[in-house]
């Protein structure tokens, strides 16, 4: 029997860019990648950020940016098309007619100002068409969705939509890059499993480009491995994950974070190079264990929540209760995770406590000798003023709080040795920090005067295994040290197991089940939350114990 042609073929690409700006360098980001995808093969690549993946899966588009500067040698061929001499007339073809994709964020290739269903008519050329796609891939209403613009879309919603356009024209190959990122664990098994019917229904090919092994492993039937701009192993998907031979994809199973990660000692903390951080906060964390939190005997609660409603205006004539009679407590030194489907209101109960919304009814309070509460984001850079020095930003954090200046000095150099950052640090703009350096100010920031609580909106969402590892290190840590109470809201129930001692499950706006987290993870009561647990990636776990 013959074995049909790869659809695209690689060979000993290199890839140059140059950012832009006066001192700018070229920086070689592709360093001779030899790859073939066959017809109808879902090839999962996996690394961490910066290694290649993303510029690998634009190479073969034809769409690397031309701010950058490519320069470009080697050979790619997608579809019999030599992509590095095509004319763009000739790409333009080749996306149209056998191309596919889809990209992490959705909004940055939905057009804010264009209905759906004008953008899914562009796509396909029939309204009919376009509905039919819609209920394809799962959006609920598909008629009603094409009159509404992508901003009233959920994240999952905006993601059906562009997987709906992607395959419009039937595509040989779908590139879909990080395409589950920021979606909830359900979400992510809905388009993944999507993928996976479409991918059997039109015999297509799939570059899945993701940082998560689980999610490679759950769709793939090889894994290629990247770092710095180079592939490292390649395998079959069983071989990757329970006998790794290259020592970057043994790190990366080793950081990864799933329902079996010690909920008792940290994590494996690597810097993005793979090496072990060579710092005295790293040598103070693995000395860690995390105990058993215990409730103190009279202690008064860290926050109470009673009766919490809140409903939104959707239009002039539809609203969305987002919560409906929330009541919760959280202890004194005690982290609650909260865990839930998009839009199930875990992101509103932690504004309302942070006093970024106001709820219909109901009432939040507080410990009075604490600290307001903080809030750390998902982008720890969004959260900083960018112009602004580290010094400059602990500093006004102290003085909101009314701590005197002759304290400052002491306060800012004790947050700093809590998250491991050196005081050469103070003199730096928030802008020019790295990811790491970011999250580590704003915790520093959150946590330099104790707070009430401390509250955390997806801070590990989109980050690669060995950073979201060094947070949650980092989170615990500050626990350890400070002793604070914590609300973790998160789409992870690996990460909500490892970091809290109690879970919330909330769904359409009330909690639906709540209790230890090993006892909501192993032995779930809700249908619900089997669901969720059961949507949880964890290939490796499925591998060991086949």
């Amino acid at each position: 029997m013959d074995v049909p042609p790869p659809f695209a073929t690689v060979r000993d690409l290199r890839v140059e860019l140059t950012r832009p700006g006066r001192d700018s360098r070229a920086q070689q980001v592709l360093k001779g990648i030899s790859l073939d995808i066959r017809p109808g093969e879902v090839v999962g690549l996996v690394g961490q950020s910066g290694s290649g993946k993303s510029i690998l899966g634009l190479t073969l588009l034809g769409a690397l940016p031309e701010r950058s500067r490519p320069a470009v040698t080697g050979e790619v061929r997608v579809g019999g098309v030599d992509v590095l001499t095509a004319s763009p007339k000739t790409m333009r073809q080749l996306r149209r007619e056998k191309l596919g994709v889809v990209f992490q964020d959705p909004m940055t290739s939905l057009n804010p100002t264009m209905r759906i269903g004008a953008q899914m008519v562009e796509a396909t050329g029939s309204r009919q068409l376009a509905i039919d796609l819609l209920a394809r891939v799962g959006v609920p209403e598909p008629a009603a969705r094409m009159n509404v613009f992508p901003h009233q879309l959920s994240g999952g919603l905006r993601q059906r939509v562009m997987i709906a356009m992607a395959v419009a024209g039937k595509p040989a190959l779908i590139i879909a890059d990080e395409p589950t990122t920021a979606l909830d664990v359900t979400v992510q098994k809905q388009v993944l499993d999507l993928l996976a019917e479409l991918r059997a229904e039109l015999a297509c090919s799939v570059l899945m480009v993701t940082h998560d092994l689980g999610v490679a492993g759950e769709i793939a039937d090889r894994i290629v491995v990247m770092r710095d701009g180079e592939i490292v192993e390649s395998g079959g998907v069983a071989a990757i994950l329970t006998r790794p031979q290259h020592e970057y994809t043994q790190r990366l199973i080793a950081s990864r974070i799933s329902l079996e990660s010690d909920r008792t000692r940290p994590l494996p903390m690597f810097e993005p190079s793979g090496e072990p951080e060579d710092d005295e906060l790293v040598e103070r964390i693995e000395a860690e264990t995390y105990p058993v939190w215990r409730p103190a005997p009279g202690a008064a609660p860290a926050v109470t929540v009673r009766s919490l409603t809140k409903t939104f205006a959707q239009s002039r004539s539809t609203t969305l209760r987002a919560l409906d009679g929330v009541s919760f407590e959280i202890g004194a030194g005690e982290s609650v995770a909260i865990v839930g489907e998009s839009g199930s209101g875990k992101s509103t109960i932690l504004r309302i406590v942070a006093g970024l919304e106001t709820a219909d009814r109901g009432s939040v309070v507080t410990l009075a000798v604490a600290g307001r509460p903080q809030m750390v984001f998902q982008d720890a850079g969004a959260s900083l003023t960018p112009w602004m020095r580290v010094g400059e930003l602990l500093a006004e954090r102290l003085s909101v709080e009314g701590v005197p200046a002759r304290e400052h000095r002491e306060r800012i150099e004790r947050a700093l040795d809590v998250v491991g950052l050196d005081r050469s640090v103070l003199r730096i703009r928030s802008r020019e920090l790295s990811g790491g350096q970011r999250q580590r100010v704003a915790l520093a920031r959150a946590a330099i005067v104790p707070p009430a609580i401390l509250l955390c909106d997806e801070p590990t969402s989109a980050l690669d295994a060995w950073m979201a590892a060094n947070i949650i290190n980092l989170l615990r840590h500050l626990r350890h040290e400070v002793g604070m109470s914590m609300m973790f809201v998160t789409h992870d129930l690996s990460v909500a197991r490892l970091i809290a001692d109690r879970i919330l499950v909330m769904r359409r706006g009330v909690i639906v089940e709540q209790g230890a987290a090993e006892e909501i993870i192993a032995h779930p009561r809700e249908q619900y939350t089997k669901d969720l647990v059961g949507a949880v990636p964890d290939p490796v776990f499925a591998e060991r114990a086949a």
